[in-house]
């Protein structure tokens, strides 16, 4: 029995100051609405790397320090298993900068849900600020898409 899979690596961060914290108005199609800069993860890059990188071509910040705050996992269309790291932090420098991804601005937490948000970031959100949270898992249940926090 092969008990390797192949995975699909990717990244998503939570910068916050004070009150504030960073979003992304995405613009593509495959998950419009406000989101957390991130992205994939690259060949043999590693993951701390990753989150640095994909919060630098998307916001124009340099990040420092991210910590891994949870996960989530799914599976594609082709049975590929879709693996998110979610990082948060508070150390940063630089000038705030949009990207293609969409328009990057500073929101007050509290007001998250005066916007329209990507898929399950209401969710995502809930465990990156958790003490007890840290994993969101996808699952078919009978042909239904079902989710858990745990």
């Amino acid at each position: 029995m092969d008990k390797t899979e192949r995975c699909i690596l990717t990244n998503i961060c939570l910068i916050y100051k004070d009150d504030q914290i960073l979003v992304i108005d995405r613009k593509k199609k495959d998950w419009p609405g406000l989101t957390f800069p991130g992205g994939h993860v690259e060949k043999n890059e590693d993951f701390n790397a990753s989150v640095i990188r994909e919060v630098k071509e998307e916001t124009g910040l340099t990040i420092r320090k991210p910590i891994l705050c949870g996960i989530e996992e799914f599976k594609t269309k082709t049975e590929d298993r879709y693996l998110m790291l979610y990082y948060k932090t508070d150390k940063f420098s630089g000038k705030l900068k949009s990207s293609k991804e969409g328009e990057a601005f500073w929101i007050n937490r509290n007001d998250l849900d005066k916007y329209k948000l990507s898929l399950d970031l209401k969710r995502i959100y809930k465990v990156m600020t958790s003490d007890d949270l840290s994993e969101i898992i996808y699952y078919d249940d009978k042909g239904k898409w079902r989710s858990k926090i745990v």
